[in-house]
């Protein structure tokens, strides 16, 4: 068994407080996690309105299935409108 996790930090420029912050947050979260039955969780700056980290994770048998599902995930963020992708990496164990 593989498993991938994706980490992505994100700006959120039109969040004028942690409510809207969270809007967008939980939006990807939900969204994505119910698309491609990914494990989500916010890791990093829970306490700042403008910025969020995210780690998603994904366990298969070979690392092309996995790689292609956490591609998506990333993909789907990154053509996102209401925030912007800063920095990503993958890793896989």
């Amino acid at each position: 068994m593989l498993v991938g996790v994706l980490h992505i930090e994100l700006h959120i420029p039109h969040a004028t407080g942690l409510k809207a912050r969270r809007q967008v947050v939980q939006s990807i979260k939900t969204g994505l996690r119910n698309k491609f039955n990914v494990s989500v969780a916010e890791v990093d700056h829970q306490d700042l309105w403008q910025r969020a980290a995210l780690a998603f994770a994904c366990a298969g048998n070979d690392r092309a299935t996995v790689d292609a599902t956490l591609q998506r995930v990333f993909s789907i963020i990154d053509a996102r409108t209401d925030c912007e992708v800063t920095a990503h990496r993958f890793e896989f164990r």
